[in-house]
């Protein structure tokens, strides 16, 4: 787990150069550990607990980290600090070109960024921790926040759906942007019991991703804080 922000320098030298402040079900550092993975990037996970009375993002040792206290964060070898996922990933994509994520195709990028902006700005701020904590501290039983939470996963996915081309991945035979934005929000979708019966062309992007190593990799399951 989390251990503070000495941890980089009792690090030894042969170790990765990327550290990644993560949580294992978090939608936002699964999509940052998918984008490492594609792109073959070795990095050393820091555990960062969201949960209990007060978890560790909120206590002083990980607000040096991100001062805004959310998951993920990437430390650099410089020991520079990277936080927000879209700008994580955008780093990794100019920082390491190989194994694009984004179409060289003007129009297809913007495509593949849309779906990538529907699904990180529009569907997954609306069931993240903070936003149920603040509406179970408001009185709402459980059944209200998983009324809320399936309809917003439902009506995003349903629009991806529309706008994704039923391809092996989300635009064409190779991963790009899109698919790593989606398969952590389906995922949630799944953990949320929300019905993906109308979506079938995003399912079976599911089914072909986790097939792949960089996607099974980067899945919750096979994360070192997730509970056993």
């Amino acid at each position: 787990m989390f251990e503070g922000c000495s941890r980089m320098n009792s690090l030894p030298r042969d170790a990765p150069r990327l550290e990644l402040f993560t949580y294992y079900r978090s939608t936002s550092s699964y999509r940052v550990r998918i984008a490492l993975a594609l792109k073959g990037l070795d990095y050393t996970a820091i555990p960062v607990n969201l949960l209990g009375e007060v978890g560790e993002h909120l206590k002083p040792g990980y607000k040096a980290v991100n001062p805004q206290g959310r998951v993920p964060a990437l430390r650099l070898e410089s020991g520079e600090i990277i936080t927000q996922s879209p700008a994580i990933i955008e780093y990794l994509e100019e920082r390491y070109p190989d194994q694009p994520l984004l179409s060289t195709d003007l129009v297809l990028r913007a495509r593949q960024r849309a779906v990538a902006a529907l699904i990180g700005c529009d569907i997954h701020p609306l069931h993240n921790v903070s936003v149920l904590n603040r509406l179970r501290g408001m009185g709402h039983d459980e059944a209200d926040i998983s009324g809320w939470i399936g309809h917003w996963i439902a009506e995003g996915l349903q629009a991806v759906e529309q706008l994704i081309d039923g391809t092996a991945f989300c635009f064409g035979n190779e991963p790009s942007v899109a698919d790593v934005y989606l398969l952590p929000q389906v995922y949630a979708a799944r953990r949320f019991k929300v019905d993906l019966g109308a979506c079938p062309r995003i399912t079976r992007v599911e089914q072909r991703a986790l097939t792949y190593p960089a996607f099974q990799k980067a899945h919750p399951d096979a994360q070192p804080d997730k509970p056993d």
